[in-house]
């Protein structure tokens, strides 16, 4: 009977530390939102730039982005809500956009195009993931000195 009982405890224990780790698994992770206001070329079609884009996440501004520039941001969990202040032109008038994103599980860090959103393109063309590049090798004409001084051979 003792057993019996002490078997069903320790299966509740670890059900309960399933459950408690897929919860955590949605609401607690982390992302970095990286925010493009670069050209982005869809096949034939291209989106240009904006001239100017001020990024706010809960009420705090987080990036301003002049032409060709990629603010950043972080988050928690699945769920992104940013405010954007757009000025199309130089000179032109500010729109205030609000931008509500699913982030996908798959990605920790995420590139969001403003223009493509802007254009109203669907979420896999201007949301994509940020991969980045990777250390390039150190050429072989350079001279590697190896003493302290440089003095080379004397």
């Amino acid at each position: 009977m003792k057993s019996k009982r002490t078997l069903l405890i320790r299966i509740g224990a670890i059900l309960l530390l399933v459950a408690v780790a897929a919860v955590m698994f949605v609401i607690g992770r982390g992302h970095t939102v990286y925010i493009d206001n670069k050209t982005l070329e869809v096949g034939e079609e291209s989106y240009t730039y904006m001239n100017k884009v001020v990024v706010r996440v809960n009420g705090e501004q987080v990036a301003k982005l002049a032409k060709r520039e990629r603010g950043m941001a972080t988050c928690i969990g699945q769920s992104f809500d940013m405010e954007l202040t757009v000025t199309r032109e130089k000179g032109g008038d500010e729109e205030i956009i609000p931008v509500h994103l699913n982030l996908p599980y798959s990605m920790d860090g995420i590139i969001f195009n403003v223009p493509g959103y802007l254009a109203g393109l669907p979420a896999d063309t201007y949301l994509s993931e940020f991969v980045a590049a990777a250390p390039t090798a150190q050429e072989e004409d350079e001279e590697i000195v190896t003493d302290e001084f440089a003095l080379g051979d004397i």
